[in-house]
C-alpha cells in the first residue's frame, strides 16, 4: 500500500514538472514573433476576440474538448487529464507575464521581443518548441491520463476506427483554420512544431518510463 501511494505521488509530481516544462516551452516559442504551435493559434484568436489571457484561452479550449471527450468516450479521461490543465494553463498566464515578455506591448504586433536579430529569436523559439515536445513526453509518461486534446484524438479515433494519425492532422489543420480565421497568427512555429514535436514526444516518454522507473 505504502509503495503504491509513492508510486502515484511520484507519478504526480513528473506530470506535475512535465505540465510546467510544456508551459514555459510553449510561451517561450509563442512570442518569439513566429505564430505559435497548433493549439496556441487557436488560443491566440481567441483571447484577441475575447480579450482575454492566453492562459484563460487554453483552459477554455481545453475544457471544451474534455466535455466533448466525457460525452463522447469517457473512457479517454482521467485525473491527469484535469491537473495537466490546470497546472499547464496557470503556467502559460504565469510565464507570459514574466518581465521578459513585457517590451512586447500587443501580442499580435510584428515584432520580436527577446532580440533584433530575428535568427536569436528563431532559435528561441525553436527552444521553445523543443522544452514543449520534452514536457509533453514527460508529463505523458506518468500514464495518468490523456491530455485535453489527446483525448479527443483517441475519443474519435478509437470510436470510428480511424488512423489516429490522420484524425491529429485532420484536427490540426481544423483548429489552426479556426484559429487564423478568430485572428491568431499562423507561421514557421506551427510548421516546426508539427515537424519536431512528435520523434520528441515519444523519445522522452519511452527514455523517462526507463530511466524514472514508473
Amino acid at each position: 500500500m505504502k509503495n503504491n501511494n509513492k508510486k502515484t505521488l511520484k507519478k504526480l509530481a513528473i506530470l506535475v514538472i512535465g505540465s510546467i516544462i510544456a508551459a514555459y516551452g510553449i510561451t517561450l516559442a509563442l512570442y518569439a514573433g513566429f505564430g505559435g504551435a497548433t493549439l496556441a493559434v487557436l488560443w491566440q484568436g481567441i483571447a484577441r476576440t475575447f480579450h482575454i489571457s492566453i492562459g484563460t484561452a487554453s483552459f477554455v479550449v481545453a475544457l471544451g474538448m474534455i466535455l466533448f471527450a466525457l460525452i463522447y468516450d469517457k473512457s479517454q479521461i482521467h485525473i491527469g487529464t484535469v491537473l495537466y490543465q490546470i497546472v499547464y494553463s496557470t503556467c502559460v498566464d504565469l510565464f507570459a507575464n514574466c518581465h521578459i515578455y513585457s517590451t512586447c506591448v500587443d501580442l499580435f504586433a510584428n515584432c520580436h521581443i527577446y532580440s533584433t536579430y530575428k535568427w536569436i529569436n528563431f532559435l528561441i523559439m525553436l527552444l521553445g518548441v523543443v522544452l514543449f515536445a520534452v514536457g509533453t513526453g514527460l508529463y505523458a509518461s506518468a500514464s495518468l491520463g490523456r491530455g485535453s486534446y489527446e483525448a479527443v484524438t483517441f475519443a474519435l479515433a478509437e470510436k470510428n476506427h480511424w488512423q489516429i494519425k490522420f484524425v491529429r492532422m485532420a484536427l490540426d489543420i481544423l483548429v489552426v483554420v479556426t484559429g487564423v480565421l478568430f485572428g491568431g497568427k499562423f507561421g514557421v512555429c506551427t510548421l516546426i512544431t508539427v515537424i519536431i514535436s512528435g520523434p520528441i514526444i515519444q523519445f522522452v516518454n519511452a527514455k523517462a518510463k526507463q530511466v524514472l522507473k514508473i
